[in-house]
């Protein structure tokens, strides 16, 4: 209920792409999510926003360079604590 209510104050105070309520694990992420795509010059704004805003959820926060190998191990940040990933999936 936390990060859906999350995925929603996101979507009303933001023009961000919000991707769907995954209720089951999806590619390399073990836990339930929702993405969030922004730019690179977004980020200033939307991480530090995450931070405060999340409640103890975990945000994984990931580049999109083209490898998702290098994508999801070297140009990533974890917000609370961070989760073995299943990069086999990738």
């Amino acid at each position: 209920d936390q990060a859906r209510a999350l995925r929603e104050k996101i979507d009303q105070e933001f023009d961000y792409a919000v991707g769907r309520f995954h209720e089951k694990n999806v590619g390399p992420h073990p836990r339930w999510s929702f993405q969030i795509a922004f730019k690179a010059d977004e980020f200033g704004t939307v991480v530090p926003w995450l931070a405060l805003n999340r409640k103890g959820l975990t945000v994984f926060v990931h580049a999109v360079s083209g490898d998702d190998i290098y994508d999801h191990t070297e140009l990533v940040m974890w917000l609370g604590d961070s989760v073995e990933l299943n990069l086999d999936a990738l």
